[in-house]
């Protein structure tokens, strides 16, 4: 008599490969501007600093370049905050105008899982654009 296999046979990536794979699937194009503040002698400063340097990788920043992300260093013992203004057209579907993250006990995987469940959902969807195609483009694919 065997035990049946259980399980998966790989490992997985581990906590990087999960951050960054998060941090690929998050997209500004609803975002006006994001606020974040943090006390730099506070607990879980790394984690908050871990997130803004995700933010401001290139690859998100093309999602909406107009996106402005600002960083308030206090030195007060408050918790870190991300804060989100939306913009106009999202902010009147959505119904709301501003997203407020308390980052105290989360990780930098948490936030940004908290990021694209909340932000990245209210990005307003793409339009497929329909390429036409000419005589000249048809004799050129034969």
């Amino acid at each position: 008599m065997s035990i049946p296999i259980t399980g998966s046979l790989s490992r997985s990536g581990g906590l990087l490969s999960a951050i960054s794979k998060n941090a690929k699937l998050l997209n500004l194009k609803g975002v006006k501007r994001i606020t974040v503040t943090f006390d730099p002698f506070g607990e879980n400063v790394k984690q908050t600093r871990e997130v803004i340097f995700q933010l401001s990788l290139a690859k998100v920043v093309r999602t909406n370049p107009r996106c402005i992300v600002r960083t308030n260093v206090v030195c007060d013992r408050s918790d870190p905050k991300f804060i989100v203004d939306l913009i106009p057209e999202v902010h009147e579907a959505a119904g709301f105008n501003t997203v407020k993250f308390n980052a105290r006990h989360l990780s930098a995987l948490e936030i940004l899982e908290l990021f694209n469940k909340h932000i990245t959902t209210l990005a307003p969807k793409e339009e497929e654009v329909k390429i036409l195609s000419t005589k000249s483009t048809k004799k050129k694919k034969k």
